[in-house]
């Protein structure tokens, strides 16, 4: 760490930020976009959310027991994985569970991997760690499965005659669906492709920004960089991966049938 000591914003510091997000209702306003009201509604309720994670990860840190951090770990896997299907027009009886299961198993797999294997938090449970690492994946997890689903039911629906020729020849529900899968999971992980091939040239990541404007040496920081986008390409293609192949199962039966009729469209909200 360098002698450095980072800036601390205060109240009136984080006021004057918030009104940055005037140019957005501004620019809303002149182009008549009937943005503003969501904007004003999203900043108020982004400010909340994060001051009060602020303030239960002030308690969490405090208490240094693995119960409190694997109840906030839960809930944030389970808002990920709410999340991640909300944002699908196309939906199935059990996709939230699918969902959670492809979170937990995909983010909880590779931070607690990270935690103990590579960094070798001790005790494991240490709250600064294991909360700050398991938010960043399940941040683009959430991504990456919404995505993969999104992109695997469309395809369902939009190739159902082909589909079902496919089944009607002697295809087994694999053979007729698996470049469905291919083409989700392609999906899911272009993202974080995207993401890794201009980081450090054209963007600095948040996790990196974050260290330095704290006062550690660029090049630790850009360590920890590192592990972060391997562990959210690991989990990210993990999570899609999962869900996909869950909701594979749930519009294809054992009879090698499609059941396109399981899905049911819902508006994005």
């Amino acid at each position: 760490m360098n002698d450095v000591a980072y800036l601390r914003i205060d109240l009136l510091q984080l006021t004057l930020a918030a009104g940055l997000i005037a140019v957005n209702v501004g620019l809303s306003w002149a182009l008549r976009l009937g943005l503003g009201r969501s904007l004003v509604i999203a900043s108020a309720r982004m400010s909340s959310q994060l001051l009060l994670v602020g303030l239960v990860l002030d308690w969490v840190f405090a208490l240094n027991d693995p119960l409190p951090v694997l109840g906030v770990a839960m809930v944030m896997a389970t808002l990920a994985a709410v999340s991640a299907v909300q944002r699908t027009r196309r939906r199935f009886a059990g996709v939230y569970w699918d969902a959670f299961v492809s979170v937990v198993g995909a983010a909880f797999v590779v931070t607690g991997a990270a935690v103990v294997g590579i960094l070798r938090v001790e005790p494991w449970f240490e709250a600064q760690y294991t909360i700050p690492l398991l938010g960043m994946v399940l941040g683009n997890v959430l991504n990456g499965i919404s995505l993969a689903l999104d992109r695997f039911t469309e395809g369902v629906v939009a190739r159902r005659e082909l589909i079902e020729t496919y089944l009607s020849l002697g295809a087994t529900r694999w053979e007729a669906a698996h470049e469905l899968v291919r083409d989700a999971l392609r999906v899911g992980m272009i993202p974080t492709i995207n993401s890794m091939m201009v980081m450090g040239v054209v963007s600095l990541p948040g996790m990196m920004t974050g260290q330095i404007l704290a006062g550690a040496a660029p090049a630790d920081a850009v360590r920890y960089q590192i592990v972060i986008v391997f562990m959210i390409a690991a989990a990210a293609a993990l999570g899609g991966t999962g869900v996909t192949l869950l909701a594979f199962r749930r519009l294809f039966d054992t009879r090698h049938r499609l059941r396109s009729d399981r899905l049911r469209v819902v508006p994005r909200r």
